[in-house]
């Protein structure tokens, strides 16, 4: 778990990198609509960040950043992000005990900077700001706390609020997504906000491109994006290729099979994902 921010990749190695999977999707016929920055950790860690977004705007795609919002309680950060075209901020919760529990943070981090970061990156931010609040049962999901998130939320006055929920393998085994009611409580208190409320409660489908190499697709979108079995093999039809290729990944152990909820999900190894993308929190 790191805090400081450094450099992982060359910022010209990614815009090469992305360069050549944008013309691969489209020679193949698949649309672009973002670049998004999500990789296996926190995207503010990187500090050439900002010199990554310059380089890809000749590609002439929209440029999108998630983030955890941990760094935005420096200027820095806020600088960096300012050059993104979409940025999704995570609010999970407004009080520490809360946020601990929900986003385990470093521990050199306090949640009143990272409130105040937000804050402040929301008021001067010329692109589409989006809020990202993710619910889990018996931690954040009571009806007070939603109440007073959905209040510090509607103070940043984002394009739309989502509330999401667990829907993929969570890094804790006890992490359950909230009852019905927490969801329409929660979904309530942000619409009485005046908020454009959006609910991330289902799966969120199975539109992944084919760039022309499926092994290296697979390995790309699991490492920061876990795969339903379904969708796995939709990519595999596009591709034309055999099931035997996902035995072969997960034999040599750069693939992993989880269960979550009932179904089969796909994700990288975290040893074969490896390189730049620690987390801090």
């Amino acid at each position: 778990m790191a805090l400081e921010r450094r450099a992982f990749f060359a910022p010209e190695d990614v815009f090469e990198a992305v360069k050549a999977k944008v013309e691969a999707a489209r020679r193949h016929g698949e649309g672009v609509d973002y670049l998004a920055f999500v990789p296996d950790g926190e995207p503010t860690l990187d500090v050439n960040l900002a010199r990554e977004l310059e380089l890809l705007r000749p590609l002439g795609v929209n440029v999108a950043v998630i983030t955890n919002s941990s760094l935005l309680g420096r200027e820095d950060v806020r600088a960096d992000l300012a050059r993104a075209d979409w940025v999704s901020v995570k609010v999970d919760a407004v009080d520490e005990e809360a946020w601990r529990r929900v986003n385990r943070p470093h521990g050199g981090l306090r949640l009143g900077a990272v409130l105040d970061g937000i804050s402040a990156f929301a008021k001067t931010f010329a692109g589409t700001l989006v809020t990202e609040t993710m619910l889990v049962r018996d931690v954040n999901d009571g009806a007070e706390q939603m109440r007073e998130v959905a209040g510090f939320v509607a103070g940043l006055g984002p394009a739309v609020a989502y509330l999401s929920v667990p829907t993929r393998p969570p890094a804790e085994g006890t992490v359950r997504p909230p009852d019905e009611e927490a969801v329409a409580r929660a979904y309530d208190a942000f619409v009485s906000r005046g908020l454009p409320t959006e609910l991330l409660i289902g799966y969120p489908g199975d539109a992944f491109a084919f760039t022309g190499n499926v092994e290296d697709d697979l390995l790309s979108i699991t490492a920061v994006h876990p795969m339903r079995e379904e969708a796995v093999a939709e990519l595999l039809a596009k591709a034309g290729a055999s099931p035997a290729v996902v035995g072969k990944l997960v034999a040599d152990g750069t693939l992993a099979e989880v269960e979550f909820g009932g179904k089969k999900f796909y994700v990288r190894t975290f040893r074969a994902a490896g390189g730049g993308g620690e987390e801090e929190g």
